[in-house]
């Protein structure tokens, strides 16, 4: 059995001119509810094997926040650009690349791909997954790479925690 988290980055600025989109940093409304539910996640859940964050400011800095709530060394924090993507093309292709040693993963994306994958893979339709939503997808298979359609059994949303 394979356990994903699938998160999407805490809420970001757009008060900064003249910035690159994949540098656009958290407000302060985002690193709390990135701390709120990486805190939430630290007494709910068993600390994922494996943690990798798209390379913008905005997804890594969320998932800074929660490798130091969830106690995971950030020297293993694994990078991505390609899930920079806002399809959920390189989110599947990440989650079928992922090491079968690894029986739990937690990714940080974005807005669209995660909304596709989550409907694809996942048992409940979620209409939109807001700014540091995390969904959480079980699957049967032994293998990442053949994951199909998985039961969803966690849908957090930093309101339902306010």
């Amino acid at each position: 059995m394979k356990t994903l988290y699938i998160v999407r980055h805490a809420k970001s600025s757009w008060e900064y001119e003249g910035i690159e989109d994949i540098d656009r940093p958290l407000k302060k409304r985002g690193i709390k509810d990135a701390h709120l539910i990486s805190n939430f996640l630290s007494k709910e859940v068993t600390k994922p094997d494996v943690f990798i964050s798209s390379s913008a400011n905005r997804a890594l800095h969320t998932a800074v926040i929660f490798c130091e709530n969830l106690k995971y060394p950030l020297s293993n924090l694994n990078i991505r650009k390609q899930l920079y993507n806002f399809s959920d093309g390189y989110l599947v292709k990440t989650v079928n690349a992922l090491d079968d040693d690894y029986n739990s993963a937690i990714i940080f994306s974005h807005d669209h791909g995660i909304n596709t994958f989550v409907n694809k893979y996942g048992s409940k339709p979620i209409a939109y997954v807001p700014t540091c939503g995390v969904i959480g997808i079980r699957f049967d298979e032994i293998h990442w790479k053949n994951i199909k359609k998985g039961k969803t059994f966690m849908i957090e949303f930093p309101k339902n925690h306010k």
